[in-house]
């Protein structure tokens, strides 16, 4: 059935501009984008006046926990949560057990999405096990379908084995993602060192741990010409090395996380584990250098992270619970948030949509342009919930932003052509 999508005010990117039109859906690709389509035959026409229609969101680094933690996530359930945020294409850590680390374990992804609600991207370990001491097989990952290749949750403390991966991206095309830590400087660290650590009576990681390893992987970079794509950039220092990096070495790409955007280390006040992540919440004046990469460029995309957790694990004291939070669900609305900050709303959208789709290739989406791919979404950005338990679609509940009045929500997913969520509450209420 064509989808006929009337009325809304299309963001479009990928040529930055917006402006009231309608677009219309056939065979899994964008048909025509104009003024006044007329519905023909057996055709869903969705209503979108007052609202946003933009391209699918594409998150570039995200938490599923299967195999081997499926009662905190589940690649299906995950992709639903996705969905109902407006994703259409998500990309998977290798920080499972066992990690995605050969063809069979990338192969196992693939399939276990064939039933996704969005399609799901694996990304491939660079390292076997995750361990940082022998390289993973780059070429069978990437044949298999790994979009990139990322020890994310550990660093690659071997500088050399770090210059191998680099230098096997120039044979597959496929970046190398960078979690950038000293795991010297930052063992043992919960939170960001300062004067709320020792307040807190906390181990602190030192801004540094990131800056040092940030340095090193863009100078590996420059060394082989390897695809790097440094992970969750989170202090000022970090962001001014990829600014100069980008000068010599445009190949490079970086992001931030969307509650690095919108959380300091304050919200870790009160021992709030749900706020606890990695890298972790900064200085207000980390967060204002962030928002001020996003806006000049030097910051591509901005992803979720999202990292589902036990109740469990999370309530067994901050030192002790793991890292992370999820965030699909939250992140439009947040998003939202940071365009009434004074960040260009085309600009928000471009690092959610066209930003990750050239860094992984996906040339066929991250656009509202005719033949491109339909993975669209329909957004209400006055439509006002609370974010509480019962909201969440993910099957772990660990975010700071519980109890919290969020505005902005989706209305319609549409991913490769097809409805994939539907907020018909509001749309009856519409």
């Amino acid at each position: 059935m064509d989808i006929l999508i009337k009325n809304g005010n299309v963001l479009e990117p990928a040529q930055a501009t917006e402006g009231i039109c309608d677009i219309l859906v056939r065979q899994g690709r964008i048909a025509r984008v104009a003024k006044n389509i007329k519905a023909e035959g057996s055709c869903r026409v969705i209503e979108a006046k007052g609202l946003y229609v933009m391209p699918g969101l594409i998150d570039m680094h995200c938490h599923l926990r299967e195999p081997g933690r499926e009662d905190e996530e589940t690649i299906y359930n995950g992709s639903l949560s996705a969905a109902r945020g407006g994703f259409t294409t998500i990309c998977c850590m290798p920080n499972t057990s066992p990690a995605l680390d050969s063809k069979v374990a990338i192969s196992f992804v693939k399939h276990r999405a064939l039933a996704a609600a969005c399609d799901v991207l694996p990304v491939g370990a660079i390292t076997i096990n995750r361990e940082g001491r022998e390289l993973a097989s780059f070429g069978e990952m990437a044949q298999e379908g790994a979009c990139a290749f990322s020890d994310d949750g550990d660093c690659i403390m071997d500088s050399l084995i770090m210059r191998r991966a680099l230098e096997y991206t120039k044979l597959y095309g496929k970046k190398v993602i960078s979690h950038a830590e000293d795991k010297f400087l930052s063992k043992n660290g919960v939170m960001n060192e300062g004067a709320l650590s020792v307040q807190m009576g906390l181990i602190g990681i030192p801004r540094q741990a990131e800056e040092i390893m940030v340095s090193r992987d863009v100078c590996l970079a420059e060394l082989t010409g390897g695809l790097l794509h440094v992970a969750h950039l989170s202090t000022r220092e970090a962001v001014e090395v990829m600014k100069r990096a980008k000068r010599s070495c445009p190949g490079i790409s970086c992001e931030v996380t969307i509650h690095h955007l919108s959380l300091t280390e304050e919200a870790v006040g009160g021992y709030n584990a749900n706020a606890k992540v990695s890298p972790p919440l900064r200085t207000a004046r980390d967060q204002k250098a962030l928002i001020e990469g996003v806006k000049d460029g030097t910051i591509d995309c901005i992803v979720t992270d999202n990292a589902p957790h036990s109740q469990e694990e999370k309530e067994s004291g901050f030192e002790n619970a793991p890292f992370g939070m999820v965030g699909f669900e939250t992140a439009l609305p947040l998003s939202l948030e940071l365009a009434e900050r004074g960040v260009p709303l085309l600009q928000v959208v471009s690092r959610w949509t066209a930003g990750p789709a050239r860094i992984l290739g996906l040339e066929d989406r991250g656009s509202i342009s005719e033949g491109k791919r339909a993975d669209i979404i329909v957004v209400d950005p006055g439509k006002e919930w609370t974010c509480t338990e019962e909201s969440l679609q993910s099957k772990s509940k660990n975010t700071p932003f519980l109890g919290r009045r969020m505005k902005g929500k989706v209305s319609v997913t549409v991913c490769n052509g097809k409805i994939v969520f539907e907020d018909k509450a509001s749309r009856e209420k519409r």
